[in-house]
């Protein structure tokens, strides 16, 4: 039985605005769902022990926003049970705190909705044309493409 949903324009976003946690998780709710796993990307204070001032976020959005759809399809295949993917990325200046990416993941188990959940976030931070400028605490900055940072980016 397939039970996932048609992607809805709002599931798949590159936005200047903040990114709600409130609709990322009603847009991936649905009456089949025994779990709802949702990923939050945060701006931290240090990158491997240096202060961060903020973020800014680059993206070339229409090949972003087809990764991003790529990622929900290719999910679909690997999890058949998943009900809906929503995928949203934050672009311009972030501050300490603010959310950078929200992945949701809705699947009738949790073990499916955890590892799709994972694999979505992993795979945009290889597959998207996403950038990133660190602002460090010193004045100094530097850009780095998402797809080259490390799990622990």
């Amino acid at each position: 039985m397939n039970l996932y949903s048609l992607p809805t324009q709002s599931d798949f976003a590159i936005s200047l605005g903040q990114l709600s946690l409130e609709d990322v998780y009603n847009l991936v709710d649905d009456p089949a769902n025994g779990a709802i796993v949702v990923m939050s990307g945060m701006v931290r204070n240090q990158t491997d022990g240096k202060p961060v001032k903020s973020l800014e976020y680059q993206a070339y959005q229409p090949m972003a926003l087809r990764v991003f759809q790529e990622i929900a399809e290719q999910i679909k295949t690997q999890w058949p049970d998943v009900t809906r993917v929503v995928i949203q990325h934050r672009i311009g200046h972030l501050q300490i705190g603010d959310i950078s990416v929200l992945v949701a993941v809705g699947c009738p188990h949790r073990r499916e909705a955890f590892e799709a959940c994972q694999y979505a976030i992993d795979t945009l931070k290889h597959n998207a044309p996403i950038w990133k400028k660190e602002h460090w605490v010193d004045g100094s900055s530097s850009w780095v493409s998402i797809g080259l940072c490390e799990a622990t980016c």
